[in-house]
């Protein structure tokens, strides 16, 4: 699987896009909103930039694109205009892979500048944006080109498979409790690499001092293969075991597939850092959210009907994210079948257990 030509978010707006179904992302950016303003504004303080290069990194299609681009603007803005300075020009680039929905992103462009004008008045500085499509393990931008780098649930996605998975992990799809050690290492080695190579470069694109917010969906266990990031693909698995079972699916498919993500931890995420040598840590956080957004916590009272209603949402949620992959690998007309199997599980679970995502957010600074 070249995953570089393979991953995206599923595009446009309708029922099973990416764009319709980000609800929980949304919740993540919300969360972590604090520590990316005192990031920004820290940064201001500390530089005061003619024109601010922000890069957002992963950004996706639809609402949730403009929604941290906005916020940082305005968070200048404010600050600016509480300094007495006047507001900075904007470079935004937007970046994701190349199967990425640029093209919604490209038609949102003239709305979002509507809403930025009214928002916050004739003292807004220009704002530019650019698209850039391709891999961020590797370089993008020209050397110290970039003030701030953004990044809300990409970089979990790592640039392969891990070599050595292909039938070594016989009924898994990503890592499981019942995964061999040798899996569990592969995933944490190629976690290892790709990291280490996204910090490299985004060392060469900022400035000095720059400032990056990372937050990559993760877990709270030093357990690689605890339910805190595991569970959501292992209920997909059983999904696709069923169908294996039935002679829908061949066995080798099955066996060959893996989920290319890994879901650190805290302490692998700084340990990586500090290894690399070019970043400052100055706050690492873990945040969680439920699969279902729209509920602070599971209700004793909620109806069977409401739990298969959130089954469906987050199978959605799941599809627009995976679909690429599983069409890649199995093909389409598996895809409706699959995924009606598995907004059953996932509901039944959420009735019976608490069901959350973990997130780790890393604030940096350049040295």
């Amino acid at each position: 699987m070249e995953v570089i030509q393979v991953l995206h978010m599923n595009g446009g707006i309708g029922e099973t896009s990416y764009a319709s179904n980000s609800l929980v992302q949304k919740k993540v950016l919300s969360l972590t909103k604090p520590i990316t303003k005192e990031a920004i504004v820290d940064l201001y303080c500390s530089t005061n930039p003619m024109t601010l290069c922000i890069a957002d990194l992963g950004c996706s299609s639809g609402p949730n694109t403009f929604l941290v681009v906005s916020e940082l603007m305005e968070t200048v803005h404010n600050t600016c205009q509480k300094l007495g300075h006047q507001t900075p020009e904007f470079q935004v680039y937007l970046n994701d892979l190349p199967g990425n929905d640029f093209n919604t992103i490209f038609k949102c462009l003239p709305s979002f500048h509507e809403k930025m004008r009214n928002q916050m008045g004739l003292g807004l500085g220009p704002c530019f944006v650019t698209g850039v499509p391709g891999s961020f393990y590797a370089r993008l931008f020209p050397t110290k080109s970039l003030h701030f780098v953004h990044s809300s649930y990409s970089l979990m996605w790592l640039s392969q498979v891990p070599d050595g998975l292909e039938n070594n992990n016989k009924g898994n799809i990503y890592m499981a409790s019942s995964s061999p050690k040798e899996v569990l290492k592969a995933y944490y080695h190629q976690f290892q690499i790709d990291f280490s190579e996204f910090l490299k470069c985004r060392s060469e694109e900022l400035v000095s001092g720059g400032r990056m917010v990372l937050t990559i969906l993760g877990r709270e266990s030093d357990d690689p293969s605890s339910k805190e990031c595991c569970y959501i693909w292992e209920l997909l698995a059983m999904a696709l075991n069923q169908m294996v079972s039935e002679g829908l699916i061949e066995e080798e498919k099955m066996d060959s597939f893996n989920i290319p993500q890994y879901t650190p931890s805290p302490a692998e995420v700084k340990s990586e850092v500090q290894k690399e040598g070019s970043f400052t840590i100055d706050r690492l956080e873990v945040s969680r959210v439920d699969w279902n957004a729209c509920k602070a916590k599971l209700c004793p009272s909620s109806t069977d009907q409401e739990f298969k209603e959130d089954g469906y949402d987050v199978a959605k949620c799941m599809r627009a994210v995976a679909e690429s992959l599983l069409v890649s690998h199995f093909g389409v007309e598996i895809i409706d079948e699959v995924f009606e199997r598995y907004k059953k599980i996932v509901a039944d679970r959420m009735a019976k257990e608490r069901t959350e995502f973990f997130n780790v957010t890393v604030s940096m600074t350049r040295n």
